[in-house]
């Protein structure tokens, strides 16, 4: 039989909000899985003990911050709202159904002034420490790569400014092995144009003064900076569409539990920003022993800074730069004993000179290769030289080659998409990270920071309540096991 006009609406009825939650419920497994009580501690010396009025709880606080991570709600205002009219969300925060929540402005404004970057990085690592102690977390495999968050910026609204040059964080290394080389080789080493050029009475290096003022110019590039978020960076890759974005280079084992995260604008190179991850990751976990990562990270200077540390970098093939239509690469087959390089058609290359850049030169004579019957297919110069460059450290660039091609490693790679790219995946599409309505490089890491801590803490609650059920339903039927063993 049809019924019509179902409006219980001004029904008074007494019921506890806690049968209101279902026994399985997200919230319900998270409120089980970790004591907040712990976030006392780490707030305590941002409140006042004697001065002032009574403040919102700070659990409360983190709570609300949460619920917009897990559920992927766009800012604290719609939490607020969804918060002040949801059963599950009260009884998450300990509210009564008729009890005033906090407002918005009241959460914005402690997470801007007062809970500052490191109270959210002891939030991070408090949360990897309950993974850990729950025996999840597995850090000897370590997958890192970077995804972009679009800024709240319009790309419009930008000017070109001059910047000085990202210095490289081995480039007081690289040099003095350039210089080593150099020495090694008969030539003289590069003098240190940090400095401007001076004219001194005596030629004291081989570098003219013309070229040390062009060097020092050469310090700055120009680059297009967003006028409503200057933090941002201009991102621009393959079909995307030009925008400006952060992007969040992350660390995960593999479970899926994020290890670490460092955000900075969008135009940085993913192995620019690699030696901050790498070298937070492994203080924190010694026990790391394999990166994995793609092929962006694939570079003389990390695949050196991994494997002298003891560690292995699985990583994919990476195709060389060569000229199209060309001979292959290989072809081109290095001498260590001579230190030269032979051509395809079996001619000898010499060392010239090892650049700044770490790269040693071999040309060829350019009388043989005048007559050489595969000219067009080697090299367009109208002086008739191949000029092959190999890098001082290509070395260990060949082990990270060695390790591809073992099966261990191998199946490392495979569960990229399992692990850091299913973590990017997720936060995207389940937890609003594809895009961030915060503006300052500050905010928008602690936004990131906090959006992957909550995805960990839901992974470990789930985890911990299916473990916990595992448990009861073997509990369950191991009397009947006993008693009847046919029943296995």
């Amino acid at each position: 039989m049809l019924e019509r006009g179902k409006m219980d609406r001004d029904v008074v009825e007494i019921v506890g909000i806690d049968s209101l939650v279902p026994k399985e419920h997200l919230l319900r497994k998270i409120d089980k899985a970790v004591d907040f009580s712990r976030l006392y501690e780490m707030v305590e010396p941002l409140y006042s003990e004697d001065n002032g009025r009574p403040s919102v709880d700070p659990v409360v606080l983190f709570k609300m911050v949460l619920i917009q991570h897990l559920y992927g709600l766009p800012s604290l205002r719609r939490t607020a709202e969804e918060v002040s009219g949801s059963i599950y969300y009260r009884w998450f925060l300990g509210y009564t159904l008729q009890e005033e929540t906090p407002h918005f402005s009241t959460v914005s404004y402690n997470f801007r002034h007062r809970f500052t970057e490191e109270t959210v990085d002891q939030v991070f690592r408090w949360i990897l420490e309950e993974v850990a102690e729950a025996g999840y977390l597995s850090p000897k495999a370590v997958f890192i790569d970077g995804t972009h968050i679009k800024a709240n910026a319009n790309t419009k609204k930008q000017v070109k400014v001059q910047i000085p040059a990202a210095s490289k964080h081995y480039a007081k290394k690289l040099m003095e092995e350039v210089n080593a080389d150099r020495q090694a080789h008969g030539k003289k080493p590069f003098d240190d144009d940090g400095q401007p050029p001076t004219p001194p009475k005596k030629r004291r290096d081989n570098t003219s003064k013309k070229k040390l003022a062009r060097r020092k110019k050469e310090k700055l590039r120009t680059v297009k900076r967003s006028v409503t978020d200057p933090d941002s960076g201009l991102f621009v890759k393959g079909d995307h569409k030009r925008q400006f974005a952060y992007e969040a280079h992350t660390a995960c084992d593999k479970h899926g539990f994020v290890l670490e995260t460092v955000v900075t604008p969008g135009n940085v190179h993913d192995s620019v920003a690699f030696d901050e991850v790498y070298d937070r990751v492994t203080a924190d976990f010694p026990e790391v022993e394999t990166i994995v990562a793609d092929s962006a990270y694939k570079t003389p200077h990390i695949c050196k800074k991994v494997f002298e540390d003891g560690r292995a970098l699985s990583t994919a093939y990476k195709r060389p730069q060569t000229m199209k239509g060309g001979h292959e690469w290989w072809k081109y087959v290095y001498d260590e004993y001579y230190d030269c390089v032979l051509c395809p058609e079996y001619q000898v290359l010499n060392y010239r000179t090892t650049n700044r850049d770490g790269y040693r030169e071999y040309r060829s004579n350019p009388k043989i290769c005048a007559n050489c019957p595969t000219r067009h297919l080697c090299t367009r110069s109208k002086d008739c030289v191949k000029t092959v460059q190999r890098h001082i450290w290509k070395d260990y660039e060949d082990l990270a080659d060695d390790a591809r091609y073992t099966p261990e490693y191998r199946e490392l790679y495979k569960r990229r998409k399992e692990t850091i790219e299913r973590v990017f995946a997720d936060a995207k599409e389940k937890h609003a990270m594809r895009y961030t309505q915060y503006r300052g490089l500050a905010q928008v890491s602690n936004w990131v920071k906090l959006k992957l801590a909550a995805m960990n803490l839901k992974k470990l609650a789930r985890w911990l309540w299916k473990d916990t059920v595992s448990s009861f339903a073997f509990l369950l039927i191991l009397p009947i096991y006993s008693k009847n063993p046919v029943h296995a």
